[in-house]
């Protein structure tokens, strides 16, 4: 079962260049923690894709988001389940 916990330090290691340390943004990448980013507009899939084979920036400037290697599909989810955590806090459902 994905935990908030086991995602906090992966998406710390492995995501925080590219969206910040807490998913704020960062000069390189969008903030996490935004409206954009609800379930029902970039579902857990989204996330699991762009990880996995990259994403064309298509919601702001940034450029288009390369692939992370080296994440399993376990440490994505682990990941995500972190990042719904933080954005629920943050008032985004």
């Amino acid at each position: 079962m994905p935990t908030r916990a086991g995602g906090k330090g992966l998406c710390a290691a492995r995501c925080a260049q590219g969206q910040g340390v807490d998913g704020g943004g960062a000069p390189t990448g969008p903030p996490l923690l935004h409206k954009i980013y609800e379930p029902a507009h970039h579902s857990d899939v989204a996330f699991q894709l762009a990880i996995r084979n990259g994403s064309r920036a298509h919601h702001w400037k940034f450029g288009d988001m390369q692939p992370v290697p080296g994440l399993t599909p376990d440490d994505v989810a682990h990941i995500t389940a972190y990042v719904r955590n933080e954005q629920r806090k943050a008032g985004i459902q």
